[in-house]
């Protein structure tokens, strides 16, 4: 009897050291896969913070997770067919309290690996990111990428309408990088209908694109062109890429209030302005960026200073005249939730050589203008509205070299017409002798709305 006791003792006093090490150990929840054009990321949940060792092998090609101190509660996902990098996921015990997790490789990957804290949408989680080792312009500026969300490019643009292409021309197009912002695991803001942010920025992006392309004169880079992350910088090294004249980022805004509603246009704040250009003469010895045409690596502290102040402030300056355009136009197709221009130090405003500016279409917390955002025809809206505004800010200040700034040249001897109070479109057209189509596309109007003290060229009859 004794002897039975005490068995019963053991088996009681082991299975509580059993259980307690288990509780103690950090629960995976299981994990994730997004693909981006050039990426894949892998996504770990955890209901905690979770240390973490990786290392890669080959022969054949994989990576090894190892987890410490914790045990796997949920499955783990088959990576999509067309997946450049990932086989396949398979976990395992280690040394008998962590958890080992194997992620086959197609292909030789460098991989990248750092915890996130939670959100609103998610709890802790480890993000690995892998590149083709095949890919080294993209390892090259993932060695320059901050330690956040990672990155994803585009698709090349035809080689008739890469850069270099253009810039042999001596009236080559305008570029406008049209920015979709959050994307992949980051949703951005929820409406509460569960419209995702991150949707209805794409949407309307890609209408913006469409329209920038269909305008003379124009083209549109998008920066994000399906469901990824692209890092915030990295956004801007896109539009640098491809050499962009604008840089046009929408979002989708929200407050805790849902009565808020109506549009905003923000550029970027002197305070950002100034953080920006500490880092960038910071990096100047590593790096080769070009600032308004200048190799900032050549010059010294002072020289650099000065240089890179000058070309920031002639941005930053443009940026507020065309987010100004921008916001007239929002103004006319709706309530604007600011009357003026915001300032803020949002990274992807941040180029020292691109005029920027940060589109908040709408409040997605507000139960009306989330229905809106859902409507394809609110969206049409929204793009043509920041179109117009694009055009009337370059058909005002024209880059040199380009097909607005032709037409801009042309138009110096037309005949023009200061718009009085009262005054209507097709009056002005039939009062000159032209038709109202041809006033329209001089002028790059859509529609008939115009405002006093506006000068229109008006063209030969």
């Amino acid at each position: 009897m004794f002897w039975m006791l005490a068995r019963h003792c053991l088996l009681a006093v082991l299975a509580t050291t059993t259980a307690g090490a288990a509780a103690g150990q950090v629960a995976i929840g299981g994990a994730r896969i997004w693909n981006g054009p050039d990426h894949t990321r892998v996504v770990v949940d955890a209901e905690g913070p979770v240390e973490h060792r990786i290392f890669a092998l080959e022969n054949p090609h994989r990576l090894v997770v190892d987890l410490i101190d914790a045990r796997l509660d949920g499955g783990l996902p088959e990576p999509a067919a067309g997946d450049r990098v990932v086989a396949g996921l398979r976990s395992g015990i280690r040394a008998g309290d962590d958890l080992r997790v194997v992620l086959d490789l197609k292909q030789p990957a460098r991989a990248k690996s750092f915890n996130l804290g939670p959100n609103g949408s998610y709890g802790h989680r480890l993000v690995i990111d892998l590149v083709p080792k095949a890919d080294p312009a993209r390892a090259a500026s993932a060695k320059m990428a901050e330690p956040e969300p990672a990155v994803a490019a585009p698709a090349e643009v035809p080689a008739d309408r890469a850069p270099a292409a253009r810039n042999r021309s001596s009236q080559r197009d305008l570029v406008v990088a049209v920015d979709a912002g959050h994307g992949g695991q980051d949703p951005g803001a929820v409406g509460a209908n569960g419209t995702r942010e991150k949707d209805v920025t794409l949407a309307i992006s890609r209408k913006l694109a469409r329209r920038i392309d269909a305008h003379p004169g124009l083209r549109a880079v998008l920066v994000r062109d399906g469901d990824y992350y692209i890092r915030l910088r990295e956004r801007i090294a896109i539009a640098r890429k491809h050499k962009a004249d604008l840089f046009v980022s929408i979002h989708a805004d929200a407050f805790r209030d849902r009565r808020v509603r109506g549009s905003s246009v923000f550029t970027l704040s002197a305070g950002g302005a100034t953080s920006e250009a500490a880092r960038w003469l910071a990096e100047r010895e590593n790096r080769a960026d070009l600032i308004g045409g200048v190799d900032l690596k050549a010059r010294d502290d002072i020289l650099a200073t000065v240089l890179l102040e000058m070309s920031q402030n002639a941005t930053i300056e443009l940026s507020g005249i065309a987010a100004s355009k921008v916001l007239a136009q929002l103004r006319g197709l709706g309530e604007v939730h600011q009357q003026r221009i915001q300032k803020a130090g949002f990274a992807v405003l941040k180029s020292p050589d691109i005029p920027s500016m940060l589109v908040e279409t709408a409040f997605i917390s507000n139960p009306s203008e989330e229905q809106r955002l859902r409507d394809q025809r609110y969206q049409h809206q929204l793009a043509q509205a920041i179109l117009a505004g694009i055009v009337e800010y370059f058909g005002e200040y024209p880059p040199p070299g380009t097909r607005f700034a032709r037409a801009s040249a042309s138009a110096e001897g037309a005949r023009r017409h200061r718009i009085e109070s009262g005054d209507t479109l097709s009056e002005i057209a039939q009062s000159y002798g032209v038709k109202l189509g041809s006033l329209r596309h001089v002028n790059r109007l859509y529609g008939d709305r115009i405002r006093a003290g506006q000068v229109l060229i008006i063209p030969e009859s």
